[in-house]
């Protein structure tokens, strides 16, 4: 194909019968032959759905894309993909991000686009979208929907972290019922994903140090006039990027990666940021690994002082400057020259943004806390990598030995857990199997696991806490997560006992069950597999195929791309 044909002309560019039947049928919504004689084909992959509150508003946004478009000479067309709805889907929205991603891929290459833009927003939305644009490799861009306004609760602000204290207060007796009805109704007080630095903040944040998105998309909020500006700027963005023909392989190198894991240490991001980088890196064909993660992030101080890290909120973040001053301020530790979607370096593009509070955003020097990033812990409970997030920890609980008190399931900790005579203290280490990636099945956000009220009685705000699940971004507390291989696998996690020892040491990267080797062996000899959930469908394929979380959970099948080309026409 030569330079100057658009990969559109693949199909509109066509003579005889296949161009007859790709432009008819297309000319029948009113577009006009010349528009199909060779402008850029700019696809809007679109997550708007009614049950996804956080992308509720897209509809609006992508026809501000579609301004940018057209203005820049391009031609428009929006299309749907599967939404996931975090805070509606059950079991877990984990457990359909690699189905949405494989709808992402096939709806991109096997249409007529050459350049796509990418509305995501609500946590799995983005991930999602972007590795299945990773497996076809066209010139891409993300717009994300951005974060909600602060919510207001009695006269205080508060936002989607405040569900875990308004749980444990209402658990305790602190708060009715009726508070509860009034807390949520201040909650969440406009469009827009959580308003914290949670996991789709974090995968905003990704993106943008990724080079993925222009600068300031991650922070702007979403009613914020702002974000349709961006929104426009975007789509003109697009169209130049099929003129230079820049792709994703073209961003997405080694150097981005190891980018996006230094900044996200500097904001505080969620968790879930490991699990996702992972299954977009395995997608490019990037070399990266769990131990990169305690690598890059072991020297970068949290300079965000974002709930729930910190104090302040996404709304705040953005009127301090929002990312581009946090990537300033990591210029002597960043990959510098790593390439962003205007074609410009990252260090370039974002040297000229100034921090407008210095509460919000620290400075590198005299950072928020020093404590920051993902620890990578390794041990006998977690032969392959858990991890466990030190800026939202209790200090006094990263080096502890306690006894195990086991749930075997989340029905089990569920029906167990507000039980006066559980035998469980403060002292204890609460421990939920089965939660992973093909136990649950999906990997829910379970593992900041409520505490006892026995123990919350006390005045007690944290436990460690030890899962193969997640913990929503928006959670706090000593939890480590992701413990692989997880218990459904058979491995030292799947046969831990209520009184065991478990030995936790963060600075020492270890995590520890105090049982001997023999012991272990006679327990994995007599362990069985559990049955599967079932036989047919979407997740018989999940279960049979998913990897572990330390290698990102996507299916095996899935690793790698395909790109761009499509040889067979339709008729």
């Amino acid at each position: 194909m030569k330079k100057t044909e658009r990969r559109s002309q693949g199909w509109f560019g066509k003579t005889g019968k296949d161009g007859l039947i790709y432009r008819s049928w297309f000319k029948k919504q009113g577009i006009p032959t010349h528009e199909l004689g060779g402008k850029p084909m700019i696809g809007i992959c679109n997550t708007w759905s009614e049950l996804t509150p956080c992308n509720s508003h897209f509809r609006e946004l992508a026809e501000f894309v579609k301004k940018g478009v057209l203005e820049a000479g391009g031609y428009p067309v929006e299309f749907p993909v599967m939404s996931l709805g975090e805070t509606l889907m059950k079991p877990t929205a984990m457990l359909y991000r690699n189905l949405a991603s494989m709808d992402t891929e096939e709806s991109i290459r096997a249409n007529p686009l050459d350049g796509v833009v990418l509305l995501c927003g609500c946590d799995k939305t983005t991930p999602s979208l972007v590795m299945g644009a990773a497996s076809v490799n066209l010139p891409t861009i993300v717009v994300s929907g951005g974060p909600m306004l602060t919510g207001r609760y009695r006269g205080t602000e508060v936002s989607t972290s405040d569900i875990w204290r308004f749980s444990e207060e209402a658990r305790s007796g602190k708060m009715t019922q009726e508070d509860l009805y009034v807390a949520e109704s201040g909650l969440c007080r406009s469009d827009g994903h959580c308003g914290v630095m949670g996991t789709a903040s974090t995968m905003a944040c990704m993106v943008e140090s990724l080079g993925l998105s222009l600068p300031g998309n991650a922070a702007i909020p979403a009613p914020d006039t702002g974000r349709k500006v961006l929104a426009h700027l975007s789509g003109m963005e697009i169209v130049k990027m099929v003129e230079n023909d820049l792709k994703l392989s073209d961003i997405l190198t080694r150097e981005a990666f190891e980018n996006a894991i230094m900044v996200n240490a500097a904001i505080g991001g969620s968790t879930n940021f490991v699990i996702h980088l992972l299954a977009i890196a395995g997608r490019m064909g990037i070399p990266l690994t769990l131990e990169d993660f305690d690598t890059f992030s072991s020297n970068i101080p949290l300079l965000a002082n974002l709930q729930p890290s910190g104090s302040y909120f996404m709304e705040d973040f953005y009127y301090a400057g929002g990312l581009p001053p946090v990537i300033r301020q990591l210029k002597d530790r960043l990959n510098n020259q790593a390439i962003t979607v205007t074609g410009q370096e990252i260090g370039k593009i974002n040297e000229r943004f100034e921090n407008y509070n210095d509460k919000v955003i620290a400075s590198i020097d005299r950072p928020f806390n020093t404590l920051s990033g993902i620890v990578v812990l390794k041990g006998n409970l977690c032969e392959t990598g858990a991890i466990i997030k030190p800026s939202a920890a209790s200090p006094e609980l990263m080096k502890h030995t306690g006894k195990a008190v086991v749930f075997e399931d989340i029905d089990d900790y569920k029906n167990k857990i507000d039980d006066p005579d559980l035998d469980i203290d403060e002292h204890s280490i609460m421990v939920l199997k089965n939660v992973g990636p093909k136990g649950y099945p999906g990997m829910p956000e379970v593992g900041n696991m409520g505490l006892p009220p026995k123990v919350l009685a006390k005045g007690i705000k944290d436990m460690i806490r030890i899962s193969d699940g997640r913990m929503s971004g928006t959670g706090f507390g000593t939890v480590v997560l992701h413990a692989t291989p997880e218990a459904a696998e058979g491995g030292n996690f799947a046969v831990v006992q209520t009184g065991d020892l478990i030995e936790l040491d963060v600075e020492q990267r270890k995590l520890n069950l105090l049982v001997s080797e023999e012991e272990l062996g006679k327990r994995k000899a007599a362990w069985q597999k559990p049955a599967a959930m079932t036989d047919r469908g979407y997740v018989s394929l999940y279960v049979k195929h998913v990897e572990q979380a330390n290698l990102g959970a996507d299916l095996d099948f899935l690793k790698g791309n395909s790109g761009s080309e499509v040889t067979k026409d339709s008729h």
